[in-house]
């Protein structure tokens, strides 16, 4: 895909993992793009790890936590890039912690981290998005399906699945619109050390990589997607499809 390829485009967390490749992949096809993340030494990997392949990009230093590191973002990319083409909020924690030793301030760090940094992002940058601009929420399958010890991780990306679709509401006007992303197994290293049956238990028949969430950023992202809006895309392979029994 290289339509609009001098687009802007911001991926928070995009230190590690799915940020990295789905920063990599806008890069590759000529987008400018901010790495905003709050691990310096990561965000600068990835950008360098773009810069070594010939494409443009430019770290940030971003604890999404923190609305005043939100706005400061959005005002860096506009100063450096002129503009704000596509946001992706991909930032955030997997914490699992028993219910009853779950206290409450780390509820509200996980909430903080997962979902209101979605909220902030998103508020900031529509600020400046022209028609014709896409926002790209990651959730996960975790809002939909849970196992014990889940409970904060599996409210925030539920609260980005429905923010997503409120989003895409609100923005309409706009002309800017607003879809997420619920991945399942994506495994981001050691992909070789998996198992046969990790891989045979998706319909797919292998688990997940980075490179299949970024090439779903891609789809929502191109222009001519625009009918693709307040939706949600599950990439897992069929599991939460599949019907188990013990």
């Amino acid at each position: 895909m290289t339509e609009n390829i001098s687009r802007a485009v911001i991926v928070t967390g995009a230190g590690s993992g799915i940020g990295r490749e789905i920063a990599r992949t806008f890069a590759a096809e000529g987008s400018n793009v901010v790495v905003a993340d709050k691990e310096k030494a990561n965000g600068e990997e990835t950008v360098n790890l773009i810069k070594a392949a010939g494409g443009n990009s430019l770290f940030i230093e971003t604890d999404v936590r923190q609305e005043s590191d939100i706005k400061r973002v959005v005002q860096e990319t506009v100063k450096y890039f002129g503009k704000i083409d596509v946001l992706i909020n991909n930032a955030g924690v997997s914490a699992f912690k028993p219910l009853f030793d779950l206290s409450a301030m780390e509820w509200d760090d996980i909430i903080a981290s997962n979902l209101r940094s979605v909220f902030l992002a998103s508020r900031e940058a529509a600020r400046v998005m022209k028609p014709g601009s896409s926002i790209v929420n990651i959730s996960s399958t975790r809002a939909f399906m849970s196992e014990p010890d889940s409970e904060a991780y599996a409210a925030s990306k539920g609260g980005i699945f429905a923010l997503t679709h409120a989003l895409a509401a609100s923005l309409s006007e706009k002309r800017i619109r607003v879809n997420s992303i619920s991945p399942g197994w994506i495994q981001n290293t050691d992909y070789e050390n998996l198992k046969e049956e990790d891989h045979t238990q998706h319909w797919s028949g292998r688990v997940g990589k980075p490179s299949d969430i970024a090439r779903a950023c891609q789809y929502l992202c191109v222009e001519g997607n625009d009918f693709v809006n307040g939706e949600n895309i599950v990439i897992d392979g069929g599991m939460t499809r599949k019907m188990i029994y013990d």
